[in-house]
């Protein structure tokens, strides 16, 4: 187990556990959820009543606070089943430092390591046999935090609850994307909460991706708010160009969010010596790029998404078809090797993992 300070955490265990009744291989994501969740309050300027209890319904008033003004982060990572059956969790502290930077923007008090991360440990631990022992699957983490003040005036809470909770997953997208730049909605502008992992920015690219869906494509590519000029990132993940052998991505700021696959890809490209370049691309680079052949390779990174290649691309009612996934390399060679990482099968030489 990582070095954490061991807090006082009160143990309710659940009298049954749901596991029998699971087909991993049946489960949809998000759809079922292990025996308990972790949960803290945060009451006169501390985190207190730290719990392991079985998971099930929570109670609120319909004044709770982050139902009418928003108050509410969360951050998405995974647990694996190593080939020596062992339990780890992949870059765990990169979410507990990024869920902060989004608790700071949303007016939210920060976590201590001690609360996060002896949480996240004991939970895990508590329902290890929840993690699947097959390919491509894991124990996808939902921390998660909200305002809790039964109060219509407009102002941040002064009580939040932060909890846990955990459901056995496998891969998020089953085939290659087809994705739609966007060119009308906005999904965050410069000083807004894009960087941010709050619920608001997901509540409201729910619409533009449904219209999107209807069209025949799966997900957004969003641009910047000024002009929709340069391409920013997905909804749910960061994304990836190979452009003449270089891998090419928007780089993080305001408006995007720091994706710790996005991190990782990045880290293992350049350890392999590959021309990395983070920097703006143009809708109209991607655009001659797709025409003249010099895409050779798209694709969406991200905790649910891991690695997920793009087929297709719609930009003002034409569909630009990409090079077939079979023929490409840089995205193949980056999911083995997260994988292999991930399941003890190659040296984690970065120091990626975290044992439960």
């Amino acid at each position: 187990m990582a070095e954490v300070h061991q807090t006082n955490v009160r143990v309710n265990q659940a009298l049954r556990s749901r596991l029998p009744e699971v087909d991993f291989a049946k489960v949809s994501f998000g759809t079922v959820f292990t025996d308990h969740m972790f949960q803290a309050d945060f009451v006169r300027g501390s985190w207190t009543d730290l719990q392991l209890l079985p998971y099930g319904p929570v109670q609120f008033e319909p004044a709770l606070m982050a139902l009418h003004y928003g108050q509410a982060i969360f951050e998405g990572m995974k647990a694996f089943r190593t080939v020596d059956n062992e339990v780890v969790l992949f870059r765990p502290r990169a979410n507990f430092e990024r869920f902060n930077i989004s608790a700071e923007r949303m007016c939210m008090p920060v976590t201590t390591e001690e609360v996060f991360m002896d949480g996240l440990m004991r939970l895990v631990d508590m329902d290890r046999e929840w993690i699947p022992s097959l390919d491509n699957y894991s124990l996808y983490i939902r921390p998660f935090m909200y305002a809790t003040d039964q109060f219509l005036g407009v102002r941040p809470s002064d009580t939040y609850r932060f909890s846990i909770i955990c459901s056995p997953a496998g891969a998020y997208y089953s085939k290659p994307l087809r994705v739609k730049i966007e060119s009308h909605f906005t999904r965050s502008a410069r000083g807004g909460i894009g960087y941010a992992k709050a619920a608001a920015n997901y509540g409201l690219s729910l619409l533009p991706t449904k219209l999107a869906q209807k069209e025949g494509f799966d997900q957004i590519i969003w641009t910047d708010a000024a002009n929709h000029e340069f391409v920013e990132e997905a909804g749910t993940a960061n994304f990836m160009f190979v452009i003449n052998d270089a891998l090419v991505t928007p780089p993080v700021k305001d408006t995007i969010l720091k994706g710790i696959t996005r991190d990782s890809v990045v880290t293992l490209a350049r350890s392999w010596g590959m021309d990395v370049q983070e920097r703006e691309v143009s809708v109209s680079e991607l655009v001659e790029a797709m025409h003249s052949g010099r895409l050779q390779e798209a694709f969406a990174v991200g905790t649910a998404a891991t690695v997920t290649h793009i087929s297709e691309i719609g930009h003002e009612g034409k569909v630009y078809t990409l090079p077939a996934v079979e023929k490409r390399e840089v995205a193949p060679k980056l999911l083995k090797t997260l994988n292999n990482i991930r399941c003890g099968k190659a040296e984690d030489e970065f120091g990626w993992l975290v044992r439960v």
